[in-house]
Formats: structure tokens, sequence, C-alpha cells
């Protein structure tokens, strides 16, 4: 009798521990799945939110606070599609990067003499910089804000510098590291993501040098 009531018993515990690894294993998927997915499709539909709330305010008076306006902007990367368009806003958080691309509040402001640092995902959230490593020396970028497009022209390819998240002379105002406490003479932008699309410990930067500054109302 023993052996009998054992066997059935034995056999539910077999079930449950193998129902439990079925959900789990759904779980992670799932989970995955929204990650790789799901927070990409919620994120490109905020960035067409927030550029087209961008572009409506821009219709409006200018108001006191001009630092607070041209902190936001459109970034164009023509070299990431003629149709990419993804808004600008301060901050680097992580609610912050999933709306957009991320403008370090202690860089400068677009088109201003120093360094404009701006970060963004290579996966996940919108992954406006999946491409990033494409990017080559002599590309252009542009950056609108409410008065002016800064055309922005870079000095190196994405994928040659690669430095740990520690280093921090890509968010000094002469992005070199032999320029520490220089004061800058050029307007430049740095942008940096991820060096692997996946866990990394480095980020990859490429600077560009402003070449024009066109005025919207011209």
């Amino acid at each position: 009798m023993s052996g009998t009531s054992t066997r059935p018993r034995g056999s539910r515990l077999l079930l449950v521990v193998g129902l439990v690894l079925v959900l789990a294993g759904l779980g992670v998927l799932g989970w995955v799945g929204w990650q790789y997915f799901g927070t990409n499709i919620v994120s490109q539909r905020q960035h067409e939110k927030i550029r087209d709330e961008i572009v409506e305010e821009w219709k409006k008076p200018a108001q006191a606070d001009e630092k607070k306006i041209d902190g936001r902007g459109l970034l164009r990367v023509p070299r990431f599609g003629q149709d990419f368009e993804v808004p600008i806003l301060d901050g680097e958080d992580d609610a912050t990067l999933s709306k957009g691309v991320g403008r370090n509040t202690d860089s400068a402001l677009p088109g201003e003499v120093g360094n404009i640092v701006l970060s963004g995902h290579r996966i996940t959230h919108g992954e406006p910089f999946r491409k990033f490593l494409d990017l080559r020396a002599g590309d252009e970028i542009e950056i609108e804000t409410r008065t002016h497009v800064y055309t922005y022209r870079l000095l190196q390819d994405g994928d040659e510098t690669r430095v740990p998240f520690t280093t921090s002379w890509p968010l000094w105002p002469v992005p070199d590291p032999d320029a520490a406490g220089e004061k800058p003479t050029k307007a430049l932008v740095t942008l940096v993501t991820c060096s692997e699309l996946f866990r990394t410990d480095d980020r990859n930067v490429v600077i560009g040098e402003l070449e024009k500054t066109t005025p919207k109302d011209a």
C-alpha cells in the first residue's frame, strides 16, 4: 500500500515542478520580449508625441527662460535614416532616455561654445542610437532648436573611440583626455552610447564640430 500511495504523490510533485518551470520560462520569455520589443514600441510612440509637443511649443511666443527652451530640441542624423528625428531632452536618467536623447545638463546648449553631450540607447526604449557604430568621420548631424538649426560634422567614426563608463573626459567642455581644465574655444557635440547591445562596462563616443548655424527665420 505504501508503494502504491508514494507513486501518485511523486507524480504530482513532478507535475507541479514541471508547471513551475514552464511558467518561469514563459515569464522570462515575456520579460525579454517586453524589453526588446515592447519598450521600443512604447518609446517610439513617445518620441513622436514629444517631438510634436516641442514643435507646437516653438510656435508659441518665447518664454523668459530661454535656456529652458533651448535645452530641448530635435536631433537628425542622416546616417541613421532620412526620416530619423528624435527629441532632445534635458537629463540622462532612464525615464528621460526612454523618451528620446538625453542632454547632459552640465554640458553646453546647442550651438554654444563648449561641448553639448547627448546620450541615447542602442537597444530597447526606442534604441535611437542602434546604428551608432555605423557613423563615419565627415557625417553631418543636425540639432534644431526654437530659433536655429545647428549642423555639426563628425571628426571620427562611431566605432573608433571606446572608453569605460567611469571615464569623464567625454563630458568635459573640451572633450579630450589631454585637455583637463582647458577653456573651450569651439562649439562641439559629443554623442555617447553603450558599446555593446547587451551588458557592457564601456561606451562609445563620437565628437563633432559645429560647421554651420542657420537661423530659422532665414
